[in-house]
This record gives structure tokens, sequence and C-alpha cells, in this order.
């Protein structure tokens, strides 16, 4: 893997991409490089007009992008299904869409990449009373994998990534409190939820080998990339200092979104990735080329992973196909 990175990426044409949080920092980076080698993207975002300016910076900065905007709350199960029931009608090809690509209605889906995420917030609930951190980087995800999965079980060759955190060592999952109702620590919660990103993908790796399927579900993380997550709190707010820290420290330490995004996209496109590895930058985790990322061994808990598994379809409603 040493040096890998966006040139490397193989030919994505005739490919399709669904990437969440793609109106900027590394969801917007994978979005943008996926349609310059070729792949048909969709980019999935909650507001519509952020959506729309990354779309329209994107075809800018890729001129022959197969790209389009719709619209997805995480922190909204309705919107989730929403989504999913429009790509299923139309297959990602919508009024918004250039050139060809992905097929009508019956088509496959050959990428998820669950990118969005929120960082560190003060107490908030989704739209479904959900803790917003557990309901946004997990549970919304997990019922857009869940409702997506027959177009991408249907593709040869199909993978499901999902960006986790170096953070998520801040906190295991805890069963009996998932959504933080006992004691909320904002950034226990947000160790926990990046936790359970990699605990769906330790079950959702085990549960497509045991059915056949060669869909490969992985992992990846950015490091310290420079983004708009670490001042979204603060800002939120009116923290002005904090957001002034956040800003400092990302100009003096942090790597660029376009590096960040690189594990994402290695781990969407390389070749021979194996299920639920979890790639990150590999100079101690923090920046530099894609490489085998640490990992906390609560991540690769067989019956944590299945209880989680159990609960957030009982919280989301949303059942996985049987085998």
């Amino acid at each position: 893997m040493t040096g890998w990175n966006a040139s490397d990426i193989p030919d994505q044409s005739g490919r399709t991409a669904v990437v969440t949080g793609a109106n900027s920092g590394i969801g917007y980076v994978t979005a943008r490089e996926l349609a310059r080698r070729g792949a048909r993207v969709t980019l999935a975002c909650r507001s519509e007009e952020r959506g729309t300016r990354a779309l329209e910076r994107l075809r800018s900065e890729v001129p022959s992008a197969q790209a389009e905007f719709r619209r997805l709350d995480l922190g909204d199960l309705g919107s989730v299904r929403e989504f999913a029931a429009s790509y299923d009608r139309d297959g990602g090809g919508s009024g918004d869409s250039e050139g060809s690509g992905g097929g009508g209605g019956g088509g496959g889906l050959d990428l998820l990449v669950n990118n969005a995420g929120v960082m560190a917030l003060p107490y908030m609930q989704t739209a479904d009373g959900f803790e917003t951190q557990f309901g946004v980087n997990h549970l919304g995800h997990f019922a857009l994998t869940g409702l997506l999965l027959p177009r991408l079980l249907r593709t040869p060759g199909a993978r499901i990534v999902s960006v986790s955190s170096a953070f998520h060592a801040l906190g295991n999952i805890d069963l009996r409190d998932l959504n933080s109702e006992r004691n909320y620590r904002r950034w226990i919660a947000y160790g926990r939820s990046k936790s359970a990103n990699l605990l769906f993908v330790h079950e959702l790796a085990r549960r497509l080998a045991a059915s056949g399927s060669d869909v490969v579900a992985a992992a990846a993380h950015p490091g310290y990339a420079e983004t708009n997550l670490q001042a979204a709190a603060p800002k939120m707010e009116g923290r002005r200092l904090a957001e002034r820290v956040m800003w400092l420290g990302n100009r003096a330490l942090a790597q660029s979104a376009t590096a960040g995004a690189l594990p994402t996209l290695y781990a969407a496109t390389a070749r021979g990735v194996r299920p639920d590895s979890f790639t990150g930058p590999r100079v101690l985790g923090w920046q530099g080329a894609p490489g085998k990322s640490w990992r906390a061994k609560w991540t690769l808990d067989d019956a944590a992973g299945e209880r989680l598994w159990e609960a957030s379809e009982g919280l989301t409603g949303v059942r996985y196909p049987a085998g």
C-alpha cells in the first residue's frame, strides 16, 4: 500500500456509487475522485442548498462527471426510506444527473460509502427520538444499507464502506443505554457511535460471508483531516473561542481533506480489500498514505455485533434480507 494515492484508483467506468455527506470534506473528495475515474455518483446530502452547490462545484472540477444530488437526512428514518425508494424507482438516474450508467429501476449498485456524520454535539435527538450522534452516525446508515442491500447483492464485486474514526477508542457501545440517556458525555457518545460503525461492519461482513455473497463490507477512517466537522458543534453553540481553537488546530496539525479521503477511496476501489478490514493513514493513524489501521478489540466481538444488529433492526424497523 506504500504511496497509494488518488491516481491509483482503478477505472470506475460503468460503476454506480452513493456517497453520503458528499457536500463537503471527505465525502465531497470521495465523490469527486470516483466521478473523475468514471463512476456515476449520487451525492446524498441533508441540505438541498449545500448539496446542489457541491454538485455544481464537482461538475466544474470534473466536466465529464456523471453525477446527481439527492436529498438524504440520516437523522430522519422517513427521509432514509424516501431516498431508498426513489433510488429504487429510477436506479439513481434523475433529471439532475448527466450521462448514462446505473441502469433503470431494476439495476444494481456497485458502491455505498457511509461517510456522513456528526461529532461531539450537545445532547440532541433525531426526528425519531434517538440521540443524534448514535442516530445519524450508526442507525441512519444501518437503515440505508439495509434498504439498498438488495441492489448491492445483485451487483458482482459490490462494496460497502463505512467511515469510522480513530476516536472510536474513546468508548465501547453500551447495549443497555444505546441512546446515552443515563449519562451523556459528548465525546464518549461520539466514540461509541464510531465503535458502532465498526461493529456494524464486522457483523455485516460475517453475515455476507455466511450467505456466500461476494459483497465486501469494509471500514476506513481519515485520521486528522481538515473538514467542517471539528468546528460544527462550537459554531452551533456560539462558542467562538472553541471554534477558533478548532480552526487553528486544523491549520497547524491536520492533513487536507483530499489526503484524508484516501483511506476511504482505497477501501472503496483498491484491489484485494478484505471484508471487515479497517483502513486509515499509515503514520500513527494520523496522516499519510492508506494502510491497515489499529482497532479496539471490542469492535471485533461477535456477540456484541449480533446484539447491536438486533437492537438496530428493532429501533429502525429495517430488516435485512434473509440469507
